[in-house]
């Protein structure tokens, strides 16, 4: 019996490192390529993520059969899952764009801010409220964002506006998709979900792409004859932000929405830490307060919700 125990906690403990690995490994590379290999390529980069989270995400489903599979049962609930993706591709897009001009340490103090975007739109959309002792840990969450602001000796206004519409995208989708797909009927796990959101987001992302980044693929390919590389970067990127949205689901089914959240707080945390030793870029004491600061508003924000509920 111990046994097993002790083997189920090995599978935990590796799903939660599989996970922090495909998650911080992602975040870096997209800034390697964005900003240090010089792929200026934001939104072609996020429609090759949709791309090869499409083809992986049939491949795990259908064939591996890894979770049953869901159909869309009416035009309705396709209409929703399009809303959903259009809001998901708003939200990779600038989180992207933002890796260009901002370095990763300053991208996740303002990606932890997410909790009080999420209780923003959650009273705005269905008016519902919480208790005002989870409102009140929203204050360092956002002030820990502002102190840090202040004191970035990298701040890039226009990278700060895309990152903090990168984390409002997100807590809008997160309450979006509890509204949207709320009745039993509708229902879908996260993998499900992304296997019709990603292939609606490559048709959502194409025409863009085509518009705002004309050229790119014509670029890439004359890229690739002089650094094969970019290809393989490209490839492995991609794979990366599939994997992060499976070991995400496999992380959650193991443990726990809420064990899911006080990791991914650590998980920023371990970001910034590695992203600065890779990338070396300057921080300040202000900085390092602020995001401190909103990381303890994390932390007691997912307390006080847990005692509300």
């Amino acid at each position: 019996m111990s046994a097993m125990k002790s083997s189920g906690w090995v599978y935990t403990f590796g799903l939660v490192a599989a996970w922090y690995s495909s998650n911080i490994g992602l975040l870096l590379l997209n800034k390697y390529l964005l900003s240090n290999y010089g792929f200026k390529y934001p939104i072609f980069l996020t429609m090759c993520h949709m791309t090869v989270c499409s083809l992986l995400s049939y491949i795990a489903i259908v064939w591996m059969k890894m979770v049953p599979m869901h159909s869309v049962n009416s035009r309705v609930q396709f209409m929703k899952i399009s809303a959903l993706s259009l809001i998901f591709c708003a939200s990779v897009v600038s989180a992207n764009i933002s890796l260009k001009y901002l370095p990763v340490s300053f991208n996740q103090a303002i990606g932890a801010t997410t909790p009080f975007f999420t209780a923003v739109f959650a009273y705005l959309i269905t008016l519902k409220m919480e208790s005002w002792l989870t409102y009140v840990t929203l204050i360092p969450v956002v002030a820990g964002v502002i102190i840090a602001s202040g004191g970035e000796p990298s701040f890039h206004l226009f990278g700060f506006i895309m990152c903090l519409g990168a984390t409002a995208a997100r807590a809008l989708k997160s309450v979006g998709q509890e509204i949207l797909l709320s009745s039993e009927e509708e229902k879908l796990d996260s993998m499900n979900l992304l296997l019709y959101m990603a292939p609606i987001a490559v048709v959502l992302l194409l025409p863009v792409t085509l518009f705002v980044e004309e050229n790119v693929v014509s670029i890439t390919l004359a890229l690739a004859r002089e650094d094969t590389r970019i290809i393989w970067l490209l490839l492995f990127n991609s794979a990366l932000a599939y994997f992060v949205n499976l070991t995400n689901f496999l992380v959650t089914k193991h443990t726990s929405a809420l064990t899911l959240q006080v990791l991914g707080n650590a998980k920023g945390a371990v970001a910034v830490v590695v992203s600065i030793l890779i990338f070396k870029n300057p921080i300040s004491a202000t900085g390092m307060l602020g995001y401190s600061l909103t990381v303890f508003g994390v932390i007691l924000y997912g307390e006080a919700n847990k005692r509300s509920k």
